[in-house]
């Protein structure tokens, strides 16, 4: 039986355990060269951003209900003008309704210190009155 020689003198040919990279770096080259020529052709997408001259209405007046931490509700038009009104729990709801004139957002401005059960009860009870646009302020200092 013929031996298998090379012509270098060698014995039977050894596995290399290289990973032969020069195909991927062709076809990195042949990617990178598609990308510079479609590159300089897409055409980048134009954004109109609204300013605030461009507004369709003024935003309305939200009502705030305040809730402090001992408990007391009170109610005003956040308007600048207008000062608080003590309610109790059991007419927030109509004096709410009162302010509230164009569908108005609702501000429940509550105390750090005021439990979460209370705010909840309260927004709970505008909700069921139809009350959807409703918000939060949080007093820190009250922590």
């Amino acid at each position: 039986m013929p031996s298998v020689r090379s012509s270098t003198g060698r014995g039977r040919r050894q596995l290399k355990n290289e990973i032969n990279v020069v195909p991927y770096i062709d076809v990195m080259l042949v990617l990178l060269v598609i990308f510079m020529v479609t590159a300089p052709m897409i055409t980048p997408g134009l954004i109109d951003i609204p300013t605030v001259g461009q507004a369709a209405e003024v935003p309305a007046i939200p009502v705030e209900v305040q809730l402090d931490k001992d408990g007391q509700l009170a109610v005003r038009l956040r308007d600048g003008q207008s000062e608080f009104e003590t309610v109790t729990p059991e007419t927030v709801v109509e004096q709410v309704q009162a302010l509230a004139i164009d569908d108005n957002p609702v501000i429940i401005a509550a105390a750090g210190s005021v439990p979460y059960e209370s705010v909840m009860d309260l927004m709970d009870q505008l909700r069921s009155q139809g009350f959807t646009r409703l918000g939060f302020l949080v007093n820190k200092d009250d922590l």
